[in-house]
């Protein structure tokens, strides 16, 4: 008899539990708590959120986006979009040489030239010798930067680093470093030449970044591979009745919380074996019926990591 693999979309959960609460234990017994569950871990399956990405360095707004994109601010104004990165990405730009004008250097900025990855490197260092896969809605392949097999790594939203058709006629994307250089070198007036502006070799139409921001999110051969083996780890775990399974969730909002947040509840309540630690800046709030098998620590991500690495 064939072992049934659980998919992703059996993993995924849009029901939030009913009985949420804010720890009051010390941060330091949060702490200890933690760090006594990661010790006797066998699996850590690593849920990543923007959060993460935030903690670790990455800026998006504030002086770092006027320092950066201030000629946008100017041509386009100062009002809501022209905030930060994620706000100037749904900017209604007039027309492509204008958009890729933009998007190329948020690609650039934000993911491929990126490089936060301390946090995530003395994250991996701390869990080494676990069985270990990261889930994650960010683009930036920090985890990857830091060393960790993209074997390892499902990226459900996309990446900066491809771009695709923007109707998805078809299930491919494309590499689109280069381009994006040759876009922030030839940009003039926050547009790019007519000649680089990417068409789709199918259907020759528009083209569009690969993340996940409407249903032509194009989830192509290596999306559908790194969703294969998820299932597969998760498969492995959760057949694992005796071992010590953690759910460390870093960063992760109500944003897109049936990605990780709601199954990582659902995944704890079903099984005794399955611990929850959850990492939030304001939001680490964990479901009462997990008692002792549930952290949630309200505090800076980047501290929280380092203090239990301490213990």
């Amino acid at each position: 008899m064939l072992k049934r693999v659980i998919t992703f979309q059996d993993f995924l959960s849009g029901s939030p539990a009913e009985d949420y609460l804010f720890q009051e234990e010390a941060y330091d017994r949060q702490i200890e708590r933690a760090s006594a569950m990661l010790q006797k871990a066998d699996y850590v399956l690593i849920g990543a959120g923007a959060g993460l990405s935030t903690a670790a360095g990455a800026q998006y707004g504030g002086r770092f986006f006027e320092e950066n994109f201030g000629e946008f601010q100017e041509k386009y104004g100062r009002g809501p979009y022209m905030q930060d990165m994620y706000s100037a990405g749904f900017y209604p730009y007039p027309d492509e040489e204008s958009f890729w004008g933009y998007w190329s250097k948020q690609a650039l900025l934000a993911g491929i030239d990126a490089d936060h990855t301390p946090l995530h490197r003395t994250l991996l260092e701390m869990l080494q010798g676990k069985k270990i896969f990261v889930l994650s809605t960010n683009a930036d392949k920090q985890f990857e930067k830091a060393g960790l097999s993209e074997e390892k790594i499902f990226c459900t939203q996309g990446d900066y680093f491809h771009i695709q058709c923007v109707k998805g006629c078809h299930p491919k994307t494309y590499d689109g470093v280069e381009l994006f250089r040759q876009m922030d070198r030839e940009r003039k007036d926050c547009k790019i030449p007519s000649e680089l502006v990417p068409k789709c070799p199918v259907c020759g139409g528009a083209m569009n970044m690969n993340l996940r921001v409407d249903r032509h999110f194009v989830e192509d051969e290596a999306w559908h591979a790194a969703e294969e083996r998820f299932g597969e780890f998760l498969s492995e775990m959760l057949a694992d009745k005796t071992s010590n399974v953690v759910l460390l969730e870093l960063g992760v909002g109500f944003n897109t919380p049936t990605i990780i947040r709601f199954p990582f509840e659902k995944l704890a309540k079903e099984h005794e074996n399955i611990s929850l630690i959850r990492l939030n800046l304001k939001e680490a709030i964990v479901p009462e019926s997990l008692g002792d098998r549930a952290v949630g620590i309200n505090a800076d991500i980047k501290k929280s990591i380092e203090d239990m690495r301490k213990v």
